[in-house]
């Protein structure tokens, strides 16, 4: 059987039931919910049947403990996007660019494999990943794309 839970008298439980009701968010009401059940005396596990697992309900009732009404409100995510650090300096990029005019050592076509190895030879590395062969492979043809189409008028 599972445990009655404490909870801090940051709201009471009429409170808790009205930000269920009353909250517009998508992932907060459930949070409300939990929170209002357990302050009218549910167990966690009963009251987790809202949609939730033992062990999450477990950290929302702590977190609300801890921090009151803030750690309930859903906050938008950060994207934390990585940036990633060019392999190439300005004139590798041209160096590139001018050796995917030619085949290939090996007579082939221009794949990102080929091009990963092309670009760790340039830089002394002793490898770079396929798909960073591509993206420099696909950058390179927007490159020639957008200088094709600059060109001035009359030529």
């Amino acid at each position: 059987m599972g445990r009655k839970a404490h909870l801090e008298n940051h709201l009471s439980s009429e409170q808790l039931k009205e930000r269920y009701r009353q909250t517009l968010d998508k992932v907060e009401p459930r949070r409300w919910h939990l929170l209002w059940l357990v302050s009218e005396k549910w167990k966690i596990k009963e009251a987790a049947a809202v949609g939730y697992n033992y062990d999450y309900a477990l950290e929302v009732v702590k977190a609300y403990n801890e921090q009151g009404e803030e750690a309930i409100r859903n906050k938008p995510r950060v994207s934390q996007k990585k940036s990633l650090k060019a392999l190439l300096n300005e004139a590798q990029l041209e160096e590139l660019k001018e050796s995917l005019k030619h085949p290939p050592v090996d007579k082939g076509i221009w794949i990102g494999p080929k091009v990963a190895h092309w670009i760790a030879e340039k830089i002394g590395r002793e490898k770079v990943w396929p798909q960073r062969g591509w993206d420099y492979r696909s950058k390179v043809s927007l490159l020639s794309q957008s200088s094709e189409t600059e060109t001035p008028e009359g030529q």
